[in-house]
């Protein structure tokens, strides 16, 4: 892994991760077509500080809209706080469910087998990204279709939805193709909840989940080192960092992007863009990557 590398999928996934268009498909894509092992300990360690990079960017862009909304008032706030919890727990409930089947089914014959292991495969992600193209197209024409009826979407978020996100959230971590923040904005919007505080309600949820999958990506690096002797710490936590800074930049800037479309009603031509994305990958795929 090179410094030229790092700032290939920095850009990469910090334009891509605040788009509804599954960045982690994006990266791995990006590392196949460089010649990178997707699924090896210091190349999952770097997505996931890519994502830590972007979650900063996040914080950035979000903070007044969330001082706003949620920090406005004691009340607001322990509303907040309770969504977020309980959309967080039911992510990790059904994220764990998921990986649990899937290294039981799927990787039974592996040994030593991680959910890590099938980030490479690009026959996974191509269906997991038009199954993402699809929700999201439903939700825009969906949403459309709502709009055209004069019937207007709620501002405020019930803890069944908020619940009903996470889910999704937590059915989203294991693939990847399978965009987070598309499926959980969608779902957002498909439960009548406006697309704005679908919006920032998906990347509040971004921020409280990435320190944890930043632990585990680093405890799987350290426990690789530990028993291949393969990974220079260092080096790799440098090249890390590098690649988060650069993911941050790249992510302000989708962040505006991302609110612009989300504002001019055509969430669904991120739809279409993910079913082509789709067809592209499994192009790559049969080619031999």
């Amino acid at each position: 892994m090179s410094l030229v590398n790092v700032i290939i999928l920095a850009i990469v996934q910090g334009l891509a991760e605040l788009l509804p268009v599954s960045s982690s498909a994006h990266v791995v894509v990006a590392e196949k077509l460089l010649g990178l092992d997707p699924s090896s300990p210091p190349m999952t360690l770097l997505l996931v500080m890519l994502h830590t990079g972007t979650m900063f960017a996040v914080i950035v862009y979000f903070w007044r809209q969330w001082l706003d909304i949620y920090l406005g008032s004691g009340p607001a706030f322990k509303a907040f706080a309770v969504r977020v919890i309980i959309a967080t727990v039911l992510t990790a409930v059904v994220g764990e469910i998921i990986i649990k089947i899937i290294e039981m089914t799927l990787l039974r014959n592996v040994p030593h087998s991680e959910i890590e292991d099938l980030f490479s495969h690009l026959e996974f992600i191509a269906p997991a990204l038009a199954a993402a193209g699809v929700i999201i197209l439903a939700a825009g024409l969906y949403e459309r279709r709502k709009s055209s009826r004069g019937q207007a979407a709620t501002h405020d978020m019930t803890l069944r939805q908020a619940g009903l996100i996470g889910m999704v959230q937590g059915l989203c971590l294991p693939f990847r193709g399978l965009s987070r923040s598309g499926a959980t904005i969608s779902t957002g919007m498909f439960l009548g909840v406006t697309k704005a505080r679908a919006e920032a309600f998906s990347f509040a949820l971004a921020v409280v989940i990435t320190p944890p999958v930043v632990g585990r990506e680093v405890l799987r690096l350290m426990r690789s080192a530990h028993e291949n002797g393969a990974a220079d710490l260092g080096s790799v936590a440098l090249l890390t960092m590098c690649g988060a800074v650069i993911a941050y930049f790249a992510g302000l800037l989708a962040l505006k992007w991302l609110s612009r479309w989300l504002e001019s009603g055509r969430w669904y031509l991120f739809g279409i863009y993910c079913l082509v994305a789709s067809a592209a990958v499994m192009v790559l795929y049969r080619n031999g990557y």
